[in-house]
């Protein structure tokens, strides 16, 4: 694949737009298990990204057809999409471009999700496995109890910090912003990637599917999904422990689920995830157009920290083989109760709209 280096003062004395240009390649586990082994990369061009995609993104177009996009926003809004990292490399290993908001990031993804996990257990899960075979074990009552000791010292010293404060507010420190990312930045990465796709010197150059892309978050990454979904660009959203309820939150409320105008899945962990009742009211809400809502019994942290994302990433990628590559005989995953059953039997679903 052709590659153009311009340096930045080069390029803006030309006045052209910068070509990509890959930097840093990390590989996933053991590359996904899809027909295209996939990578983790970064691009000098997209510093504020990371991108999961085919290694040998000609021989996927070759063998497929054009790669679909997904702009992936990240749960509590961080600035790094470690923790989704197994899923969007898996995704990625069948055939699509994912644009992860977040720079390059090499730290270990099964240390993340330690304290993950041990901070937020699903109760309805007796063991948790990491994708490298280290069981994470619910927490004990220690454990518990000086969580709730130390949060406790935090809200104490936080009110402390805040009284002093409203004495002297000349002298009070400024606030850091609550979070570091925003949800335009779903479009930047549209934008960059329609770019890349029409630059003939570029190694994206007429291998990108602009037509099927999805806009995908989990989480506080949810409510960023929904503050652009609006957009023509977007073909289906994919809600991921997630809802906006009756929130306001990163510029989404309840009314953005009126700008929606693709089908769109909502996948939830089930009463012990704190999304529940904010996705059930997404659901009741959402009327005008195709919507289904699966339920698990993983919580709020869904299975992405097992091999290549787990039944997560398996239900993720059927529904965009579905949305995005026209797979038909997918849909039955999604409206056939019996075939989901066979597949994973604790999750339940309801649909409405098709």
């Amino acid at each position: 694949m052709k590659k153009t280096i311009v340096s930045l003062a080069a390029m803006m004395f030309m006045g052209i737009a910068m070509n990509a240009q890959t930097e840093n390649i990390l590989f996933i586990e053991d590359c996904g298990t899809g027909p295209y082994k996939a990578e983790m990369v970064s691009d000098e061009s997209l510093p504020t990204h990371t991108i999961y995609r085919p290694q040998d993104i000609d021989a996927a177009v070759k063998a497929q057809g054009k790669l679909p996009v997904i702009l992936y926003a990240n749960g509590a809004c961080v600035n790094n999409n470690v923790e989704m990292r197994y899923l969007l490399n898996e995704v990625a290993s069948y055939g699509y471009i994912a644009i992860a908001i977040g720079p390059y990031d090499e730290r270990d993804v099964n240390e993340q999700w330690k304290g993950v996990l041990k901070s937020a257990y699903p109760s309805t899960k007796e063991i948790c496995m990491l994708a490298n075979g280290e069981i994470v074990t619910p927490p004990t009552a220690e454990e518990i109890a000086a969580r709730q000791a130390a949060e406790q010292a935090r809200r104490e010293a936080a009110a402390k910090a805040a009284a002093s404060q409203k004495k002297s507010k000349k002298n009070a420190a400024p606030q850091p912003a609550p979070f570091r990312t925003y949800p335009k930045q779903m479009l930047e990465a549209m934008d960059w990637i329609t770019e890349q796709n029409a630059n003939p010197a570029s190694e994206y150059y007429h291998c990108i599917d602009l037509d099927n892309v999805v806009a995908m978050g989990q989480s506080c990454g949810g409510a960023q999904t929904l503050a652009i979904a609006y957009d023509p660009r977007v073909k289906t959203v994919v809600m991921l422990n997630t809802g906006i309820g009756d929130m306001e939150m990163q510029g989404a409320t309840k009314s953005a689920l009126e700008n929606l105008h693709t089908p769109i899945f909502y996948l939830i962990g089930g009463p012990v995830d704190v999304a529940y009742g904010n996705s059930a009211k997404d659901f009741e809400r959402i009327n005008h157009l195709p919507i289904v809502m699966i339920n698990t019994l993983d919580g709020h942290s869904g299975t992405y920290y097992e091999t290549h994302g787990g039944p997560y990433a398996v239900a993720v990628r059927k529904w965009l083989d579905w949305q995005l590559k026209g797979k038909i005989s997918n849909s039955a995953f999604f409206l056939d109760d019996d075939v989901l059953k066979a597949f994973y039997p604790n999750w339940t679903v309801v649909r409405k709209n098709w």
